[in-house]
């Protein structure tokens, strides 16, 4: 059997990658990593700078048609029991030009569908994200009508309406769609990572309030999910899930249980959103977005992902870590001198 990982180069992809060989690889089992970068290339994980040994990393840009006898299978061939994990997008909001969100997430739906249908592969799981909830302080739930308000949330959007075509040709499919909170752990170099630093160097503040509700979970919790249900289960049809701690935690109980796993004390004081606001627009053009001093950044920060996570703990998976383990499992994994 072959584990088949779009985009896993990335940072899930990355530790996916070392789940599934530590743990689930049996003899005969290969693990296929095709993606547009390689490890140690711009544009992946920083820090990953060397190639798992045992893994077939494939460069391939999932835009293009999957065509037999030409990369990315070059070297090997497909089964019917294989097991596609789809990881590939454009995904850093703001960063990237709208068409380059459709172009992509669109496409690689397409393409990678398809090369499942060709060779009879029957598991795909696809991860979606928040985004094509839209932005609102609602509770979202998997069965909320999604609203996106972003060309990132549109086009998950219809990436997932294109999986779940793939699904409906054959009862005997199983898709899994999952929409992540904020995803952290080493590599991330994201939201997590900016606000250790930002409290770190003194320089991160509430904006507005103290109980904006940020839903996220922890990179290996989410691999650990990822392999629950497509290695350890079978479930012919599809299912979405919102996957985050549940309940969600606001912004200050997760600086507050970083700080207590990192053992740094910091006071974070309370600033005015408006004043904020004015600051990040007329910083942000300056290099401001460096520290996160961004007017899309700010805005993120005000506005809740009040994600509800309440069929994930239902799902019969069993969490591995809580907030604070997890920050501490991220530290140590970082050699306790930070959190990158």
């Amino acid at each position: 059997m072959n584990y088949i990982i779009f985009g896993g180069s990335g940072f899930i992809g990355t530790h996916l990658i070392k789940l599934l060989k530590s743990e689930y690889l049996r003899e005969g089992d290969k693990i296929y990593d095709l993606d547009i970068v390689m490890p140690g290339e711009e544009g992946v994980v920083p820090g990953v700078v060397e190639k798992i040994d045992g893994v077939e990393y494939i460069r391939f840009d999932v835009r293009d048609p999957i065509i037999f006898g030409s990369k990315p299978e070059d070297g090997f061939t497909p089964t019917k029991n294989d097991i596609i994990f789809n990881l590939a997008a454009v995904h850093r909001t703001p960063g990237h030009p709208d068409y380059a969100y459709f172009g992509t997430n669109i496409k690689d739906a397409e393409n990678i569908t398809a090369f499942a249908e060709k060779y009879g592969i029957k598991k795909i799981l696809f991860t979606s994200s928040i985004a094509p909830y839209g932005a609102a302080e609602e509770l979202k739930e998997e069965t909320t009508l999604p609203t996106p308000n972003t060309p990132y949330g549109i086009s998950k959007l219809v990436s997932e309406k294109i999986h779940m075509i793939w699904q409906a040709k054959d009862t005997s499919h199983e898709l899994t769609i999952v929409r992540p909170g904020i995803v952290y752990g080493k590599g991330e170099h994201g939201n997590m990572t900016r606000l250790y630093k930002g409290q770190k160097g003194h320089y991160f503040v509430y904006t507005g309030r103290k109980d904006t509700i940020k839903a996220c979970i922890y990179v290996k919790e989410l691999c650990r999910f990822f392999a629950y249900r497509m290695i350890e289960n079978n479930f012919p049809g599809v299912d979405i899930y919102n996957c985050t701690f549940e309940p969600a935690y606001n912004i200050q109980q997760i600086c507050e249980t970083m700080q207590k796993a990192t053992g740094m004390k910091r006071h974070i004081p309370l600033i005015p959103g408006g004043l904020l606001m004015t600051v990040a627009t007329i910083v942000g053009p300056l290099g401001g977005k460096k520290l996160g001093i961004h007017p899309a950044r700010v805005k993120k920060l005000m506005i809740s992902t009040n994600i509800c996570g309440k069929k994930l703990t239902q799902s019969g998976y069993k969490f591995h870590y809580t907030l604070e383990e997890s920050f501490r499992d991220w530290f140590e994994d970082c050699g306790k001198e930070g959190l990158f």
